[in-house]
């Protein structure tokens, strides 16, 4: 590995109860490609030279099968692995907890392996070649220990799933930097728009808004922005059995603190993902159509070489 190219950390931990099954290794592209596939191809060609799969270790061996066919020919890989237990000093898992902790605890997963900026994307996402190019750029410039960090934006009315509600950090930006981003829940495309129901009551959007769809850019100095705050959420968690350890609320507190700029990189890019069993037909045709227009090659290791 180059010590001056970034690391992507892919989320494959989850659990995918709306999806009915194990998306991580399902089959969408025409040549039975997975969305981890596309990621990772994609943020190879982009420069990325490491990619570290954070999963459960249940799903370990089909996992690292599937890699190996293809990745692990073209990258360093790692593994780290997403643990209920894995917790700070005094704390245990509450006897009914089965959901995990959270992108926060997630990244907190893989610090020891990675001592570089890195990027951060969901398993279960399709971002577009465009994203890791912009992204990996941008890490490139960073050093280390900066406490600057970034994300990648896209425009929410193309991050909508015909399928049913979805979640979206909703952000407010100020000369391309973060001011806020606000978790936002059950969104739906409406009247060209778009809306989302709170307490019973809808609030429209415009569709135009930058959407976070956990696609960040981080320097190591995160470990300890996580770390710092872990305990606290666990105390304020107790009882709570679906509070979630989130990179979305806790960049709002790093930017809220001081501690850390976040830098704003945009996207014209269509999102595709699976959140319901209905979006896989949606996101397979997604990907057959790229593949039409020469975005990708049929089979889209060809182009690529072992760095």
């Amino acid at each position: 590995m180059n010590p001056l190219d970034p690391t992507l950390v892919i989320m494959a931990a989850g659990v995918g109860s709306r999806y009915g099954g194990l998306k991580q290794i399902d089959q969408f592209g025409p040549s039975g490609e997975t969305i981890i596939d596309y990621a990772s191809h994609d943020a190879i060609r982009a420069g990325f030279s490491k990619i570290v799969y954070i999963i459960r270790r249940e799903i370990e061996h089909p996992f690292k099968r599937m890699i190996d066919r293809n990745v692990a020919r073209h990258a360093d890989v790692e593994y780290a692995f997403q643990e209920l237990g894995d917790l700070p000093d005094g704390f245990s898992v509450p006897a009914e907890r089965e959901k995990p902790w959270g992108t926060g605890h997630a990244i907190l997963a893989c610090q020891e392996l990675v001592k570089e900026p890195f990027g951060v994307v969901n398993a279960d996402d399709f971002y577009g070649p465009e994203a890791y190019q912009i992204l990996a750029e941008r890490l490139r410039g960073t050093p280390p220990a900066s406490d600057n960090f970034c994300m990648v934006a896209y425009i929410l009315r193309n991050t909508l799933s015909a399928n049913g509600t979805v979640t979206r950090g909703i952000c407010e930006l100020a000369d391309d930097k973060l001011v806020t981003v606000t978790e936002r829940h059950e969104i739906e495309a409406q009247n060209g728009g778009a809306r989302y129901l709170e307490d019973g009551v809808w609030t429209p959007l415009t569709g135009d808004e930058p959407a976070s769809m956990n696609m960040w850019g981080f320097t190591p100095k995160v470990f300890e922005r996580l770390h710092s705050r872990f305990p606290g959420f666990l105390e304020a968690a107790a009882g709570n059995q679906k509070a979630e350890f989130l990179i979305p609320s806790l960049v709002d507190q790093f930017i809220r603190s001081g501690e850390s700029t976040v830098h704003v990189l945009h996207t014209n890019a269509q999102w595709l993902g699976v959140t319901y069993p209905e979006d896989k037909s949606t996101v397979s045709a997604g990907l057959r159509r790229l593949v039409e227009e020469g975005v990708y090659r049929k089979n889209m290791w060809d182009d690529l070489s072992k760095k």
